[in-house]
């Protein structure tokens, strides 16, 4: 059998099991198709199209992916059981798989995570880089997703004419293919000067436009660059997990904290409707109480 045709073929066998074997409705079934087709797709874009080296860490990648996308919590909490019951499924057939049951529905992790504070991610961005000669670019990406709020999609697919080193701005394609321009900041305009001059070059084999190269001058991926910022984590000796979407939401909370408003970073971020913003910010109670003591007539 070929690539091609293991995709459909595993879920004929599948959703023949639900049908015989489990009794669904064919509305069920299709609810089934669709969560299953999706899932397969995404798996094929990560080299990995007979879904077998899915683990735990890379299903809540893509779940979280899914939320982004705007995905109602009640949809990814189905297409989550899709999934589990196709490895259910599978794993009763015999096939050697990774164990899913652990990754939680989304009811346990839709409210997002408290953003990690400036300081400690001062101390993960100014340390050391891990061992190994990819530390500039790696310094780079970590720096412009934390200055610049891109979503790991935008980062990875920013061709190096999309980065404007002089005036401090990059731009980049969201969803639906938006453009918006986002400002870079010091810091990181600094991180990618270097890694321009010193170390992509000679990662740059194959004459790509892409801004941020792997090891062997192709593009990178959301898993490696999940795998990028745990690197530099553990070299921080951060507790706690961190993700590239962490930094992304790091970047609003704190820009909030720091006074700027609602409305720009909802521009800077790319979210269509403010709501989505409200989201990823949660200015802390203390600092509102604060304001609202020092403008409300009656505050003080």
């Amino acid at each position: 059998m070929t690539t091609a045709d293991a995709q459909p073929h595993l879920l004929r066998r599948f959703l023949a099991h639900l049908a015989v074997e489990a009794g669904l409705s064919p509305n069920t079934r299709a609810a089934y198709r669709r969560d299953l087709v999706r899932f397969l797709a995404w798996c094929a874009r990560q080299r990995d199209p007979e879904a077998r080296r899915v683990t735990v860490a890379r299903l809540h990648d893509h779940l979280i992916a899914l939320r982004d996308e705007g995905l109602a919590p009640a949809s990814i909490a189905r297409h989550l059981a899709s999934i589990k019951a196709l490895a259910r499924f599978r794993a009763q057939e015999g096939e050697k798989l990774p164990d899913l049951s652990a990754v939680p529905p989304p009811r346990l992790w839709q409210t997002l995570p408290e953003a990690p504070g400036s300081a400690d991610l001062a101390t993960m961005l100014d340390g050391h880089p891990p061992d190994g000669p990819l530390g500039p670019r790696d310094r780079a990406l970590l720096e412009l997703l934390y200055a610049s709020g891109l979503r790991v999609s935008e980062a990875v697919t920013l061709q190096v004419h999309d980065v404007d080193l002089d005036a401090l701005f990059a731009r980049c394609r969201g969803k639906g293919g938006k453009e918006r321009v986002v400002p870079v900041g010091s810091r990181a305009g600094e991180a990618l000067c270097a890694y321009l001059r010193d170390l992509r070059p000679r990662l740059d084999r194959a004459r790509s436009s892409l801004l941020f190269l792997s090891r062997t001058g192709s593009a990178l991926d959301r898993h490696q660059v999940w795998r990028i910022v745990r690197a530099w984590c553990l070299r921080a000796g951060r507790a706690g997990r961190l993700s590239p979407h962490t930094l992304r939401h790091a970047f609003a909370t704190h820009l909030l904290e720091g006074g700027a408003d609602l409305r720009s970073v909802q521009e800077m971020l790319g979210h269509a409707k403010i709501s989505t913003t409200q989201r990823y910010t949660h200015v802390d109670r203390r600092r509102l109480k604060d304001i609202h003591r020092r403008f409300h007539p009656r505050g003080s």
